[in-house]
């Protein structure tokens, strides 16, 4: 049972968003400010971070701690009602980013409510249901904050019972005991008070322990392998109601216009969860935080718009990759670090090293689970516990994506039974001739497909239903630690194909995929987001731009790279390794000076942050938990002296200035695609213009928005685009106010796609219409202008328009339809914004009343 629906409906889909990361230093009200300034830059939504009680201090939100209030320290829920209301008056939606999956274990604990009286009354407790645990015998939640061993720790006294004052949800204190370990406090269980220290101790619902032990013994289910985050139970209808109540009321209230799914796949049923999620908010639009590999499609019965945009993100991107590239930087990459193995080998071995470190807790209850229940079936009792950890390993390490879907109790849909079967099958090739084995991995198989195995008539048991769930929900861990979290941190061939949701060994996307991705939306989810900047992108969207250069002057690259290694030879310890220091080269290059840009380069303290980040991701040589201080001295050492060096400065500058005609056309060209392509664009903070933000949190630092707006001014002023900020700027602002103005060309099914003809693969174009009616706006852009210019130019390359004249909105200039040459409508901008003059004039119309609004505002 699900809450009541909201007493009325609207759905917003929006124009356009625009992503806020909403924290203390930024709240609600800061937000707020920034409306008329989203608006005038034709933003369609403001979508915020997370907006419920986080941990304190927390700078993104998704360490969720109370779903019953909006957070005070990002402004509290006057403070969201205040930025309703400028959005809305500005004719902007409001979208929010919902935690389903997890809460935190926040330190004091006290801070979640809800987990901490799970603690200290176990089964007793209103909560019980709502955590992954096994809250029914004493012990039950390892709490592995301790430094030391606990034998260690009790032996010289660093723990003590003591009591404090407990701050409640409702703003009073409640005095209780509590056992103290520096900073971490944990209830004392009723009736146990009186006892000493270490009866006290064997006598709660948690067990302290070092934090080591976290890796083997880990009792509940956790976000990936983060320790501080537990994971919720949503599929209980009550815990469902608790914790979207303050969203559905706000909704209700008309605050809240729809919904961004944080992590679907962590949910025991996503498909079902969705569906209570439509009927609670009456079918709001909602797109969801799904990582689809390659060609995997979200499946057609998810009830929401689609995904945040992951899968149109490496194919706009990879539209002005140039693939003849991809074998020099290969070769490069083994020049520079000896590996022959394909990524493939390198991703597998990532894989081997994650089930059997960071997530072994994960993969030894999923294997304690299969030997129960063979164990209690006579005819699957001789399948040793041995063979089925091989079994449930080998298949988790092949899986090719997050999950497949299977819900217990109904049959697996087809597509979803072969990605299984696909994974057991390749498994099987590693396991040879061990029939033992082979016959566990049959039995694994069966299990996560909810088949008959064994006796018949069990497939409805208990452990066989939790079984399916579980090993969906193992899957998504060991796939994102292993290949997003390691893997793309040790292939640094090209690091733009090693983003969320990319394949490493890809480089470069034809543009008949784009088309053909592009009206498979328009078919399916034509609604769902795109993107080419998130809070969870490693590099943002013009670092990634800015190295497609790589493709197109690989050889150009090679030898900047060589040059780079002789500059800095001195200070190039043996201890640094050939994929960090490709890494480090090329986050130097997507991080440079940019001409035309107002960014300034990568500061010392940010590449030291970064490269802190990569290389204990990777785990190569040092982790989180085990660094190796030599190593991560040696690496740090070169990155800052290369930083210091004017040589390399020479070098860098020398390398932006032959490639920046690639640089330029791919930082516009990406952004005006996703910007008319089908679905919903969003723009993640700072990026509508150039941002060179690495990984989080690196992509977290304050956005100037008062350089942007007077920027925004000065454009919409009448002056013209001086640099590439500015340039992508009007692209956006010119994109965004069309989308807004005539909605119906891009919106829904009702929106027609179709390419648009060109001479000349250097070029992409695609058309937007009403449905079957003539096209009438063209996206036009460059690709590859390094070897453009090397074959000479445009010459007689054209596109093909539709017959009738046209208006550039980016240069201002007239084009008549029919075979327009390339080399005419392509002399300013490597990029065109074509429409029809009724288009244009209506455009101007929708301007004059923004600009009334404006005028209002001031």
């Amino acid at each position: 049972m699900t809450p009541t629906a909201p007493h009325t409906t609207r759905q917003t889909v929006p124009t356009s968003t625009y992503r806020l990361q909403i924290h203390g230093g930024f709240t609600f009200q800061d937000a707020a400010a920034q409306i008329p300034r989203l608006a005038d830059l034709g933003v369609g939504a403001v979508f915020c971070s997370p907006v419920l009680e986080a941990a304190p201090g927390s700078t993104h939100g998704y360490d969720v701690v109370d779903h019953s209030r909006i957070s005070r320290e990002f402004g509290g829920e006057e403070g969201l009602r205040q930025l309703a209301d400028a959005a809305h008056a500005h004719g902007m939606a409001v979208i929010v980013d919902v935690v389903p999956n997890h809460m935190a274990i926040p330190t004091p604990i006290w801070h979640n409510h809800a987990l901490w009286s799970v603690l200290r009354d176990g089964p007793a407790s209103p909560y019980a249901a709502w955590f992954d645990i096994d809250a029914g015998a004493e012990r039950s939640v390892l709490i592995p904050v301790l430094g030391r061993p606990i034998g260690a720790v009790l032996a010289d006294g660093e723990l003590e019972v003591t009591e404090i004052d407990v701050p409640q949800p409702d703003g009073t204190t409640v005095r209780e005991r509590v056992v103290r370990y520096y900073d971490h406090v944990v209830p004392v269980a009723a009736g146990t008070e009186h006892l000493g220290l270490v009866d006290l101790l064997e006598r709660q619902w948690w067990r302290l322990a070092h934090w080591k032990v976290a890796a083997d013994e880990l009792n509940y289910r956790r976000f990936f392998d983060v320790d501080t985050l537990a994971a919720v139970r949503v599929e209980d209808p009550e815990v469902f109601t608790a914790t979207h109540a303050t969203y559905l009321r706000l909704q209700r209230e008309g605050v809240i216009d729809g919904y961004r799914i944080d992590h679907p796949d962590g949910l025991a049923d996503p498909r079902g969860y969705l569906r209570d999620l439509s009927e609670a908010t009456g079918g709001a639009w909602t797109v969801v935080e799904k990582i689809l590999e390659g060609d995997e499609r979200l499946p057609g019965d998810f009830p929401c718009a689609g995904t945040t945009g992951y899968d149109a993100l490496w194919r706009i991107g990879g539209v002005f990759q140039d693939a003849r590239g991809a074998l020099p930087l290969t070769h490069l990459w083994q020049e520079v670090t000896g590996d022959l193995r394909p990524f493939e080998e390198i991703a597998a071995q990532s894989t081997r090293e994650i089930v059997t470190t960071s997530l072994w807790a994960e993969v030894e209850r999923l294997t304690t689970l299969a030997h129960r229940i063979c164990q209690e079936d006579i005819r699957l009792r001789d399948t040793t516990r041995r063979n089925i950890f091989r079994a449930v390993v080998g298949m988790l390490s092949q899986m090719d994506r997050y999950r497949a879907y299977v819900v217990p109790g109904e049959p697996a849909p087809g597509s979803e039974r072969a990605v299984l079967e696909h994974a057991a099958a390749r498994a099987a090739q590693e396991f040879d001739a061990d029939e033992d084995t082979l016959a566990a991995l049959d039995i694994v198989l069966a299990l996560a497909c909810g088949d008959e195995v064994g006796s018949a008539g069990r497939t409805l048991a208990a452990e066989r239903r939790e079984f399916i769930i579980r090993f969906a929900q193992t899957c998504g861990p060991v796939h994102a630690k292993a290949l997003e979290d390691t893997a793309f941190y040790r292939y640094t061939r090209f690091l733009p194909v090693t983003e969320v949701g990319a394949d490493a060994d890809r480089i470069g996307v034809e543009p008949d995929d784009l088309h053909e991705h592009c009206r498979s939306m328009v078919r399916t989810f034509p609604d769902s987001l795109t993107t080419l900047s998130t809070h969870d992108t490693k590099r943002s969207e013009d670092v990634r731009a800015r190295l497609t250069a790589l493709t197109e002057a690989p050889e150009i690259w090679a030898q900047t790279v060589r040059a780079l290694r002789r500059a800095t030879a001195e200070h190039r310890s043996p201890r640094v390794d050939g994929p960090v220091e490709l890494l480090l080269w090329q986050t130097l290059a997507g991080t440079w000076d940019l001409p035309g840009s107002e960014e300034p380069r990568i500061s010392p303290e940010r590449l030291e942050g970064y490269l802190t980040k990569a290389m204990r991701e990777a785990k190569s040589h040092t982790t989180w938990t085990e660094q190796d201080a030599e190593y991560e001295s040696a690496v740090q050492e070169l990155g800052a002296a290369a930083l210091a060096s004017e040589e390399v400065q020479d070098i860098l500058t020398e390398w932006t200035r032959r490639t920046l005609p690639s640089q330029r056309a791919a930082i516009l060209g990406q952004k005006l695609v996703q910007l008319l392509m089908p679905g919903v664009p969003d723009i993640y903070q700072g990026n509508e213009t150039v941002d060179l933000s690495l990984v989080d949190p690196d992509n977290r630092r304050p956005v100037d928005h008062d350089a942007r707006a007077r920027m925004l001014q000065r454009l919409t002023d009448g002056a013209r685009p001086t640099g590439v900020a500015e340039e992508k700027l009007w692209v956006t602002r010119q994109a965004l106010h069309l989308r807004r103005s005539v909605p119906e060309l891009f919106q829904g099914r009702g929106a027609g796609y179709s390419p648009v003809p060109t001479t000349t693969g250097h070029a992409v174009a695609f058309g937007r219409s009403r449905g079957d009616a003539p096209v009438e706006v063209v996206a036009l852009a460059t690709r590859h202008p390094l070897t453009l210019a090397a074959r000479g130019g445009w010459d007689e390359a054209a596109v093909v328009l539709p017959e009738g004249p046209w208006v550039d909105l980016l240069s201002g200039a007239d084009v008549t339809g029919g075979s327009a040459p390339l080399a005419s409508l392509l002399t300013t901008w490597p990029v065109a914004l074509l429409v029809r003059p009724g288009l244009a004039d209506r455009l101007e119309a929708s301007e004059q009343v923004a600009a009334g609004q404006k005028e209002t505002d001031r």
